[in-house]
């Protein structure tokens, strides 16, 4: 699925000191592009620490790792799935969102946001307040502009869904909580199977 250039199996970094070190879709597809007011972006201290990928999911083979620092210094478009249902995020999603925003800001890159639920979503109050809080999270991060995709009952995993999304618009990196992992949205083994590209998993 993923192309050439991409990683043989996904890197899931995990997190490893308490200062923040951070360890590591297609049918009818709805796009936005958000503005607000630009806030102070919450500090992040990444990476002092490591100087490889932690652990690596290896569905597929692969002999060399990749440094982190060379894998976070040449980062340009990011991933932030938001899989929970909840209109006002859970916390996994609000420290992912952090987290998104504040690599975005240190290495220049580009932010897209997909919104799945296996369900089709009726028009609502509480779809559009998840999204709104969506927006809130990430300028509260000092982050301006970001796009929006919505994958709403198409009956597919969440996990198939971000690796196309992820495959198409050929992210480097996706950003999620262990949340995702514990609440049952996103299986674990099939991470290397359908992701192209590394994934961050931050701890709860």
């Amino acid at each position: 699925m993923a192309s050439a250039h991409s990683l043989a199996a996904v890197s899931v970094l995990a997190a490893a000191s308490k200062q923040g070190t951070l360890a590591s879709s297609s049918s009818s597809t709805t796009l936005h592009s958000f503005s607000s007011l630009p806030l102070k972006p919450r500090e992040l201290s990444l990476f002092p620490n490591l100087s490889r990928v932690a652990l690596k999911v290896a569905a597929k083979a692969q002999s060399e790792v990749s440094p982190v620092g060379e894998t976070f210094s040449n980062l340009k478009h990011l991933l932030l799935p938001v899989i929970d249902r909840n209109p006002y995020l859970s916390e996994g999603t609000r420290q992912a969102a952090a987290t998104t925003t504040s690599l975005a800001n240190k290495y220049g890159a580009d932010i897209t946001v997909v919104v799945i639920d296996e369900e089709k979503r009726e028009a609502s109050s509480e779809h559009e307040t998840q999204v709104s809080n969506i927006r809130w999270h990430l300028s509260q991060g000092g982050f301006e502009e970001f796009k929006l995709l919505e994958r709403l009952g198409e009956g597919k995993k969440a996990t198939a869904i971000i690796g196309e999304v992820a495959d198409e618009l050929r992210m480097e990196l996706v950003v999620m909580s262990m949340d995702a992992i514990h609440s049952k949205f996103i299986d674990a083994n099939l991470l290397a199977e359908f992701i192209p590209c590394p994934v961050l998993l931050l701890p709860l």
